[in-house]
């Protein structure tokens, strides 16, 4: 599932989509936010969380070795099911540069409502991770 990761040399992006396990709780958000913060910041990652409906969107960046360590976390993490890999692979430089790991839920936007009212309410498969990411960069001002 990773392989792209394990073929990159530098910096390098991961993006998924999951749902949240039935019994996740607000308190177990916070708890994987402020987990994930202290281990981006000591593997020299950044990126951007949203839950919104039960769902899980994150962009996550950086240098390959840490990267993949965290990838490998989240794809056994119990907390996720349906786990879908949106894109991965090189990047050329940081999308969330000041973002240990910036979170955002329905309270403060909605990607949902953000396809709805954008030109990509149509999106085509192919393209809706790139959707994704534009909805996670607009939010992250």
């Amino acid at each position: 599932m990773t392989s792209d990761l394990r073929d990159i040399g530098g910096l390098g992006y991961f993006l998924y989509r999951s749902s949240a396990a039935s019994e996740l709780s607000g308190g177990d958000t916070q708890d994987i936010l402020r987990s994930a913060r202290h281990r981006n910041q000591a593997l020299g990652l950044t990126g951007c969380l949203h839950f919104e409906d039960g769902m899980f969107f994150q962009w996550l960046e950086g240098p390959k070795d840490g990267l993949l360590q965290v990838v490998d976390l989240i794809l056994v993490d119990d907390r996720h099911q349906e786990i879908t890999i949106l894109d991965q692979g090189a990047l050329d430089q940081r999308r969330f540069q000041d973002w240990r790991m910036r979170f955002s839920d329905r309270d403060r936007a909605s990607l949902m409502d953000w396809f709805a009212s954008s030109d990509k309410s149509t999106v085509r498969p192919k393209d809706y991770a790139g959707a994704v990411v534009a909805f996670l960069m607009s939010i992250a001002i």
